[in-house]
């Protein structure tokens, strides 16, 4: 029994430090958000792009996505829409011909996703007698900034060979699920991809709303098939050198599912996107942080991993819980319990943190970032619940990392891009 004890013991001591490791990583980058540089610069339109939007069965929000970037604030000679009708059964091909996309139909019954759209649209594009200096990535349910493409071109001029702009919500306020997405994305945005831009770091693709430059994109191949295409390929790029640029004032609104059982679905597909880029690229991640001295490839590889990471989190948040409820017990029945109890003090500091992170730090950020609100706040009241979810969604990921299904979110709603602009 006492070997049971040590073993159990060691074993939570262990597993405390490694998720306090990681708290700790995390919070202290995150600093680097706080700070700011709005950078008023006006730089020349120079680049040309080419705009991709990728949609299934979009009749109903294809039109808006269109609008939107025919109306952004850029030389209209130097950007085309394009659109690809991915194995559709409605009339989204129709929808975006009438609104003056260059469309492409594809039908591919065997390579299902939008990693295999992008790639098949790649490759035509790059045939094209037009050359163009960069893509950029929409989802059909997107709204974009008017101003997307200048700032995209400022980046690009800096330098930087892919960028990935700003994720807003665009319905932030239709339900609690919507209401915690944007708290998640907004929080994100500040404390994860603009404090690594700030420090030097690699940021994140987050799947819409970024630009690749097209001759990088030629010379890697996209090869990103998974269920998360964007962290393949931002694991691809990080091991080929590149760092994904971060353009803060490039906002895209996208749209949250409404349901529980909507976001349940769509955050299980992340995490089993996850979980496969992590098998096949941490590890090649870390060697190159290792052999090259490369922090980037060490932080992008830590990213890999959250659904690990996540369970990391929440088991210990358990054995937190059942330290507390034994020391409780023992304090009321001065019983000595044959569970061999991990350092108290520990368990103490990690809640500290966690509690004040949640509940100061990040009201904090949504301050700054100027999305706090009292209907935000009364989301976010409950937006620990969503919090916990993660937990057994990421359990879930990781057993089903090998299936390949896309789960599909239905959008129902048309919204106008001046309605958002007018409220930001």
């Amino acid at each position: 029994m006492s070997i049971f004890k040590e073993i159990i013991h060691d074993a939570s001591r262990i597993l405390m430090y490694v998720v306090g490791i990681i708290t700790i990583y995390y919070l202290f980058i995150s600093l680097f958000g706080i700070w700011r540089r709005k950078d008023k610069r006006e730089v020349e339109p120079r680049k040309r792009f080419a705009l991709i939007v990728a949609a299934h069965n979009e009749e109903t929000v294809i039109r808006d996505i269109i609008g939107s970037l025919k109306n952004l604030d850029y030389p209209k000679k130097l950007y085309d829409i394009f659109v690809i009708a991915d194995n559709c059964s409605d009339r989204t091909f129709i929808k975006a011909k009438e609104e003056g996309a260059i469309v492409y139909e594809r039908n591919n019954k065997e390579k299902i996703g939008k990693g295999y759209a992008l790639e098949w649209m790649f490759e035509r594009i790059f045939k094209l007698h037009k050359k163009y200096d960069a893509v950029a990535i929409f989802d059909a349910d997107n709204l974009v900034h008017k101003n997307f493409l200048k700032e995209m071109n400022k980046k690009l001029c800096e330098g930087y060979k892919v960028v990935q702009g700003y994720l807003d919500s665009k319905n932030p306020n239709d339900t609690w699920i919507t209401g915690s997405y944007s708290i998640a994305f907004w929080s994100c945005n500040r404390m994860f991809q603009l404090a690594r831009s700030n420090v030097g770091l690699s940021s994140q693709l987050g799947g819409t709303g970024f630009c690749i430059d097209a001759d990088v994109l030629k010379k890697l191949g996209w090869g990103a098939n998974c269920l998360t295409e964007d962290l393949e390929f931002t694991c691809k790029l990080v091991l080929n050198g590149y760092k994904v640029g971060w353009a803060h004032d490039a906002i895209i609104y996208d749209e949250k599912p409404l349901t529980l059982v909507q976001s349940w679905k769509q955050r299980k597909r992340w995490m089993q996107g996850f979980a496969d880029v992590a098998s096949r690229y941490f590890f090649k991640l870390l060697k190159r942080s290792i052999v090259k001295l490369n922090f980037t490839s060490f932080d992008c590889a830590l990213y890999s991993i959250q659904p690990i990471v996540t369970i990391l989190i929440g088991t210990s948040a358990i054995i937190g819980i059942i330290q507390y409820c034994i020391k409780v017990f023992d304090i009321v029945t001065n019983f000595n319990s044959f569970i061999y109890s991990i350092n108290f003090n520990s368990i103490t500091i990690i809640v500290i943190v966690y509690s004040t992170v949640q509940y100061i730090y990040t009201p904090f950020i949504l301050i700054l970032e100027k999305k706090f609100s009292m209907k935000v706040f009364l989301c976010y009241i409950i937006y620990p619940i969503y919090t916990i979810t993660w937990f057994p969604i990421s359990v879930q990921g990781i057993l089903d990392k090998n299936k390949k299904e896309w789960n599909h979110t239905v959008h129902t709603r048309s919204i106008d891009i001046s309605d958002l602009e007018k409220v930001n």
